[in-house]
């Protein structure tokens, strides 16, 4: 059982004690980068000069994924992992082909101003490093993102979150920004369009995974329930 004093999620004002405990204005800039974005870390670490359009206030975020697709050694035919024999040719598969396909999606996000106040803010102080506009403005890679994130929430004092679902205890990670973000977004408005819009600055393929924030953030199951008896219940 969750209990009440327990955290399910990060709130905008524990994001922002974390970017006053940053030590340096690169971790402050992942840390605004993964809230503000709603982004995934290796879309964050991804981020190159060339993807910001200062004029137009935008970030271009690339999502990569790989997948490994198993085909017949025969007929090339699809198979499962479980298949023992193609649905196609009938043949036994003793050793599936294994082809790493990619799926690239691309999405322009906007940007608040402050935010990108602070990236040509970084981007002026590191020119060595960010001198090939085609090179990742943070030259870090996932383990260190992961420990700034936690040190950072370490040093803020906040304590680890737990799935109101699960029971699962989970420490503070960069995942748990994006959520935050989700979240935020839907206390703010949960509407339809916006439950949409969401869906689309997340990149989620499916809208069922967007709409769980919707549930976490309105509360929906304990309202509707409490509504239930408020209407049938009478001052005593």
């Amino acid at each position: 059982m969750v209990s009440a004093e327990m955290k399910t999620y990060l709130e905008l004002e524990d994001i922002q004690s974390m970017e006053g405990f940053a030590s340096c204005l690169r971790d402050r800039l992942l840390i605004r980068l993964l809230f503000r974005l709603g982004c995934r870390v290796s879309e964050a670490l991804a981020i190159r000069v060339n993807d910001i359009d200062f004029a137009r206030g935008t970030v271009t975020i690339l999502h990569l994924k790989k997948r490994i697709r198993l085909s017949c050694p025969k007929c090339k035919a699809s198979l499962g992992r479980r298949h023992q024999f193609c649905p196609e040719c009938s043949d036994e598969v003793n050793e599936a082909m294994r082809r790493q396909q990619e799926q690239r999606r691309i999405r322009v996000l906007p940007v608040d101003k402050q935010t990108l106040d602070m990236l040509e803010d970084y981007i002026g102080h590191t020119q060595s490093t960010c001198a090939d506009d085609s090179v990742p403005i943070f030259s870090l890679n996932r383990h260190r993102a992961w420990q700034i994130v936690r040190d950072c929430a370490k040093r803020a004092g906040l304590p680890d979150l737990v799935n109101p679902e699960t029971g699962r205890v989970r420490g503070v990670s960069p995942h748990r920004l994006r959520d935050a973000f989700s979240v935020h977004a839907m206390k703010l408005d949960d509407s339809g369009d916006a439950l949409r819009l969401l869906q689309e600055h997340l990149g989620h393929a499916s809208f069922d995974t967007t709409a769980k924030y919707r549930k976490v953030a309105g509360e929906e199951h304990r309202k509707w329930y409490e509504h239930l008896w408020s209407v049938t219940e009478s001052p005593g």
